[in-house]
């Protein structure tokens, strides 16, 4: 039972997950893949403010909080796509934006997901 509401969680993360990233391409146009940052930096955010939430606050049942962070959050990430990403720049010669990219994606993942915990204790 765990796995369908991991899958269905999944579908309505990975719908969220092209639209976000479809209308932030569309709103930023090319160059940087501020789609995929956005996604993989809320993402971040939402995994901290979730588990935080719905194990210090709300305690809910596990099936729950795996839905949530592993089906809906797992699909809404994108690191695979940032990891791809970063490596067609590097094989581009985009060097700088890479280097951007993959340091700006890690160290704001870190930061946003230490937001959500505190965002999630403090509500």
């Amino acid at each position: 039972m765990r796995a369908i509401w991991v899958g269905l969680a999944g579908f309505f993360g990975a719908v969220f997950r092209y639209w976000i990233d479809g209308w932030v391409s569309r709103v930023t146009g090319g160059g940087f893949p501020w789609g995929t940052f956005v996604v993989n930096m809320t993402g971040c955010f939402l995994i901290g403010f979730a588990t935080t939430i719905l194990t210090e606050r709300l305690r809910v049942h596990p099936i729950v909080r795996t839905a949530v962070t592993i089906g809906f959050i797992g699909a809404y990430t994108t690191f695979s796509t940032f990891a791809y990403e970063s490596l067609r720049q590097l094989q581009d010669g985009a060097f700088g934006i890479a280097l951007v990219n993959v340091a700006a994606s890690v160290v704001g993942g870190i930061v946003a997901a230490w937001a959500g915990v505190v965002v999630g204790r403090a509500v």
